[in-house]
């Protein structure tokens, strides 16, 4: 009979351990469904409505999603995470998830205008597409001016300095870039950013957290 009484506690801890979760939002598809990490957990996808180890997602919209945790609701950020009834993690860190092709990529901002970036540990900086930066308003052709090497071949290419740096809940000031005129699809967030943030790797995602 004691036996029964302790398994029982026992029970009733690890059901309010579960309703404890600790919520990151990786992913969002608009309207329909977040991607999340629940508890360390791999990244699941869940459907507006649906709920999953005690996590009900509300409302996904293209830079949150409204959770619903132990009874109350929540609005995550994309890269911030949420733990029981605290509020989000104002920690400067972001979590990203793998795509089918191992990539990371993730939605951040430029000098305060929108950008997504394709992590690249084997760029030296950040790199940018020539039409990038003139929506950003960067007048590039003031920077230093050489030559680099993308997938398509030589391109020219200016070194210049960027005001503001945001990835997640993560903000740098007075990032080093290039601006690359051709051969280039999508903005490579390089170790010009990367050298000043804590990288963990875990399975299919990755957390980056500032460090100076």
């Amino acid at each position: 009979m004691r036996e029964l009484h302790c398994m029982a506690f026992l029970l009733l801890a690890a059901a309010a351990q579960a309703f404890a979760a600790d919520v990151s939002l990786v992913g969002v598809f608009p309207g329909k469904a977040a991607v999340l990490v629940i508890d360390g957990g791999a990244p699941r996808s869940v459907r507006v409505g649906q709920k999953l180890s005690g996590v009900t997602v509300i409302a996904v919209d293209r830079e949150q999603a409204v959770v619903e945790v132990d009874g109350q609701r929540r609005s995550v950020a994309l890269g911030q995470h949420y733990r029981g009834e605290e509020a989000p993690d104002t920690r400067q860190s972001v979590v990203l998830a793998a795509d089918a092709r191992g990539h990371f990529t993730v939605e951040g901002a430029i000098n305060g205008g929108s950008m997504r970036f394709l992590v690249d540990t084997g760029a030296t900086a950040i790199a940018l597409p020539a039409s990038d930066a003139r929506r950003l308003g960067i007048d590039y052709r003031k920077g230093v001016r050489g030559i680099t090497h993308t997938a398509n071949g030589n391109a020219v290419a200016y070194r210049v300095r960027l005001d503001r740096v945001k990835v997640g809940a993560i903000e740098l000031t007075g990032v080093e870039a290039i601006v690359i005129e051709s051969g280039l699809e999508i903005a490579l967030l390089g170790m010009s950013f990367l050298n000043r943030v804590e990288m963990r790797r875990e399975g299919e995602t990755m957390t980056l957290i500032r460090r100076f």
